[in-house]
């Protein structure tokens, strides 16, 4: 006897809020390990609402969001007493997710970015692909485990779980510079700045969707 089709359901923690053209999300990931709340509005003004139990990954999503041009707000409760390393990487992820989430399905983007950011004495370059094909490669030549409470080494982690979830080519890279400080905070300024640009519209692609494979 033949099984009638499943009824496939969307996930409950990715849902997008409003119609379509407002390009927000709300993702509410839940896990074992930590609850991440995130809203996202790609079309803000930069304002921001972020509490993660780390001061320092707080001021990070603070400077996405201010030079991102998005309105974010990010809830996160995580097993600190054990590591960051859950907190910093699943705040990533959901990131990405929320990312994912409001561009939709991709018509009329950008869907590539890149900026070059001063910070003093230090230069930061990011390039941003929202290309569906996940890939991250992160040089912040930081050589000291602390910045503020942040552990340094989680920086890639938390790059790699928003290109995953979100897709896309994160390609970041700290050129020069003598302040851990200002290397750090130079790179989460371009990743901002080149993603801006990557899920800014194109008036001159309208509709159009930035592939010749018809997919992304």
């Amino acid at each position: 006897m033949r099984q009638p089709p499943l009824k496939l359901r969307p996930s409950p923690r990715l849902r997008r809020t409003g119609p379509r053209a407002s390009r927000k999300a709300v993702i509410d990931r839940r896990t074992a390990e930590t609850q991440i709340k995130v809203t996202l509005a790609l079309d803000g003004k930069g304002k921001y609402e972020n509490s993660t139990g780390i001061r320092f990954l707080d001021h990070m999503l603070d400077l996405v969001a201010r030079h991102g041009g998005f309105d974010l707000k990010v809830k996160a409760t995580g097993d600190l007493d054990v590591d960051q390393h859950h907190t910093v990487e699943d705040a990533g992820i959901a990131l990405g997710e929320a990312v994912l989430a409001a561009i939709g399905d991709k018509r009329g983007i950008n869907r590539a970015g890149y900026f070059v950011m001063p910070m003093d004495e230090t230069l930061a370059v990011a390039a941003i692909d929202l290309s569906g094909r996940p890939h991250c490669v992160v040089d912040t030549k930081v050589n000291v485990r602390l910045v503020g409470d942040l552990q340094t080494e989680l920086v890639h982690d938390f790059f790699d779980g928003f290109a995953m979830a979100a897709r896309a080519n994160v390609h970041l890279k700290v050129i020069y510079g003598r302040s851990n400080h200002h290397k750090i905070e130079a790179s989460f300024k371009a990743f901002a700045r080149a993603l801006r640009v990557a899920c800014s519209k194109d008036k001159q692609m309208a509709r159009m969707l930035p592939s010749t494979k018809g997919l992304l």
